[in-house]
């Protein structure tokens, strides 16, 4: 059926029979006074412009600027056919009307359609000058009419988006063939004369009823063979297609043709969204398909693009990663190459001044075969020219796969593979970008001022600048194999709590095990994706998750507490980890502090399907969910008698990995290597400190819990005086107020272990 159709109304540019061009009736530039205005130039031996060329049909030049290039390649097709010089070659710019220069764009179009006709050109600007002055030697005998059948039929009926059918097909030829949904409109608001009410108005479902006759218009256009229906964002004619214009009459056979095999109504097209525009509905009719967005960059400069193009295929440059995603790829999937990046000027919304995550949609396809090797699937590519632009909510990362199930992933896929506008109004909205550049977002530090590009990189998401050897380095005295253990908890489990005894590094472990899980120190990384804070008394629902709190007018606001604020954060960028880290997280009370929200930090639980209802709600059945990457990392001091026992329901909703003091070999190789303590002085420090915890630890009333870890006797950095004098401080000043502490009804037991401690120093 389009094949039959697609004959019988391809109107061939090459025949002149059919030259009521894609720039034609509907675009009110008539060809037979476009050839007037030219011959009446060359007749009296002057050039004409663009300008003159629009005029002659009385077409303002802002409707004529796009489709008057057609018309003109039309006319060279034509005195070609006739053996005329090309006629067009003396319409020029304005700037050059004394000259007749062509320059950049005119000169190339007007050879491009030289070239297509078969004739030689090997110096642009010679020819140019030789057929300008052919045309207006043969201006003296030339015919004072062009002779060009035009159907005149202003309004042969049928439903208002018929009359779209010739302007989409003008404007995709206009862009080279193909262009995505958003400049197809565009190009039609710019050209044509649209009503302003039917720019404004929106149909039931919402949508602007202009932009809904618009695709209605390219569903019949496809439906006819002219439009590439197979296509996702990116509306593509097809070789008929590129070859036809369409009068009004024309169009409306068209449409009463294709009309036979579809049952919809006039008024319920009215209302009805177009199939397969916008909304991408039919993307996720099968419940099977997965969506992944991919890089295309092997670190650097080394993009891979073009060779995955030209080669069918997409590979994973790096080798140790992704293999297991990879290998689920399958045929029929949809795959997306990316590339993200910062932008902060120029944006289609206000973004008040803030730098805006940006992905930019390169090429989209469809996996065809996954080759089995957990590196390269095979892809049929469509070329995004030009590319896409994603603001907000964007992949850094080299491979992701977007969850169909998530509203907001949701989004994203309907704009790469259907062509759906971004809606930024939706995303402002959202609470964690509200925040970022809402009215009411967040006065800038200092430090952020003076940071242009204060968003982590595609390249730095990609290559961790933070490793386990970097804790190695910064003085854990860990074994490799015990870091790696606690990781693989804290990853598998999503909370974990560090205990042990003062002293033992929880706190400076628990920020690098987050600056690891989220690759990078950097405060441009951590500044939003780390949260740091202490649990205490005093500290309540309310203040963690969410609750009433006074506002700047006086009055009472509902003010989501951290926990909520890094969970909108996760969700806001879920390709790349967040951490909370709580230290002293037995200091409050950890059941009434996390409320229902306990149960959703379970790793079993960690999906958009448990989401539950909080305490205080913003809409009636909100719900809320934690997302999977977000990780919690607790410490905890089993030492001290005011905090309250641990909730069985917390300890079973988190990993507990205890610490111990580590004076140990890697202990005593810092203290010398990097503090410049001498081997002697260490050994003696490591005795009197074994000796005073193997004592604590034999106490009936203490206990193991109590030892006292290798921070005390640990220095921040090179000792610049006695080390004597610094080890005498540190016993005096803190060691000695902590055994107090403990023996606070045995002050011999204190002097004797005081004494024991700084002997002979």
């Amino acid at each position: 059926m389009k094949t039959r159709i697609a004959q019988a109304f391809a109107c061939s540019r090459h025949d002149e029979s059919a030259l009521l061009a894609a720039t034609g009736e509907s675009m009110s530039l008539n060809i037979n006074k476009s050839y007037k205005a030219i011959l009446d130039g060359a007749r009296q031996g002057r050039f004409v412009t663009y300008g003159d060329v629009a005029a002659a049909s009385n077409v303002e030049w802002r409707i004529a600027r796009r489709p008057l290039p057609l018309q003109l390649d039309q006319l060279v097709k034509i005195s070609h056919d006739r053996g005329w010089p090309l006629i067009s070659a003396i319409v020029v710019n304005k700037n050059n009307l004394d000259t007749g220069k062509l320059e950049g764009e005119s000169l190339t179009g007007f050879i491009s359609a030289v070239k297509k006709l078969g004739i030689p050109v090997n110096d642009p600007e010679a020819f140019l000058r030789e057929q300008q002055q052919a045309v207006f030697e043969w201006a003296k005998t030339a015919p004072d009419e062009l002779a060009v059948e035009i159907d005149d039929d202003d309004d042969p009926g049928g439903p208002r988006f018929v009359r779209y059918f010739g302007p989409v097909l003008s404007a995709l030829q206009s862009f080279g063939g193909k262009a995505n949904p958003e400049q197809v409109f565009e190009w039609i608001k710019e050209n044509l004369d649209v009503p302003a009410d039917e720019i404004t108005a929106v149909t039931k479902g919402g949508q602007s009823r202009f932009e809904n006759k618009v695709g209605w218009a390219r569903f019949y256009l496809a439906k006819a063979g002219l439009i590439d229906g197979s296509k996702r964002g990116v509306w593509a004619l097809t070789p008929e297609g590129l070859e036809t214009t369409l009068t009004h009459a024309q169009a409306l056979a068209l449409f009463k043709d294709v009309r036979k095999q579809f049952s919809t109504t006039d008024d319920e097209i009215d209302e009805q969204a177009a199939p397969d525009i916008v909304a991408g509905h039919e993307l996720f009719a099968d419940p099977e398909r997965q969506f992944w967005f991919v890089g295309a960059a092997w670190g650097g400069n080394d993009d891979q693009t073009e060779r995955f193009y030209s080669e069918g295929i997409w590979q994973n440059g790096l080798h140790n990663k992704f293999t297991d995603e990879i290998r689920r790829m399958k045929a029929r999937d949809k795959i997306a190459i990316k590339s993200s990046f910062v932008r902060k000027h120029n944006l289609p919304f206000d973004n008040r001044g803030q730098p805006v995550s940006c992905m930019r949609i390169k090429a989209i396809g469809t996996i065809t075969e996954n080759m089995g090797d957990g590196k390269t699937v095979k892809v049929d590519w469509e070329v995004l020219d030009p590319p896409r632009d994603w603001f907000f909510y964007t992949y850094r990362v080299t491979l992701v796969e977007a969850d169909p199930d998530d509203e907001m992933a949701r989004r994203l896929v309907a704009f790469a593979f259907a062509g759906a506008k971004q809606d930024y109004d939706f995303w402002i909205k959202q609470p964690y970008f509200a925040k970022k550049y809402g009215p009411e977002q967040e006065t800038n530090t200092l430090h952020e001022l003076f940071d242009n590009d204060v968003l982590e990189t595609e390249e730095e998401a990609a290559a961790p600048s933070y490793t386990v050897d970097n804790i190695i380095d910064d003085g854990c005295f860990l074994a490799r194999e015990e870091i790696y253990r606690i990781l693989g908890r804290v990853e598998s489990k999503r909370n974990l709590v560090l205990q042990g005894p003062p002293g033992t590094g929880k706190t400076w472990l628990a920020k690098r095990l987050a600056y690891v899980l989220l690759g990078s120190k950097d405060p441009k990384v951590t500044r939003d994706r780390l949260r740091v804070m202490q649990f205490h008394p005093s500290l309540s629902y309310e203040d963690f998750i969410r609750g009433w709190r006074p506002s700047g007018d006086g009055k009472l606001a509902l003010i989501d507490g951290v926990f909520l604020e890094i969970v909108e954060a996760a969700k806001a960028e879920p390709d790349r980890p967040f951490v909370l880290v709580i230290e002293e997280i037995n200091r409050g009370n950890p059941a009434q502090i996390f409320g229902e929200v306990l149960t959703l930090l379970e790793d079993t639980k960690r999906y958009r399907e448990e989401a539950m209802e909080l305490a205080y709600r913003r809409a009636p059945g909100e719900r809320v969910y934690v997302p999977r990457n977000l990780y919690v990392i607790g410490t905890m001091n089993i030492a001290d008698r005011s905090l309250a026992l641990v909730d069985l329901a917390l300890r079973r909703r988190f990993a507990f990995v205890g610490l111990e003091p580590q004076l140990n070999g890697l202990w005593r190789a810092w203290c010398v290597n990097k503090c410049g303590l001498t081997d002697d002085f260490v050994a003696l420090v490591e005795k009197r400190m074994n000796t005073l915890n193997e004592e604590i630890g034999q106490d009936r009333a203490l206990g193991q819990q109590y030892r006292i870890g290798h921070s005390y006797v640990t220095p921040s950095g090179a000792l610049t005086g006695y080390a004597q004098d610094w080890f005498r401080q540190i016993v005096r000043t803190e060691i000695v107020p902590l055994l107090e502490e403990y023996w606070f009804d045995a002050p011999e037991k204190v002097n004797a272990a005081q004494q024991k401690l700084l002997a002979d120093l």
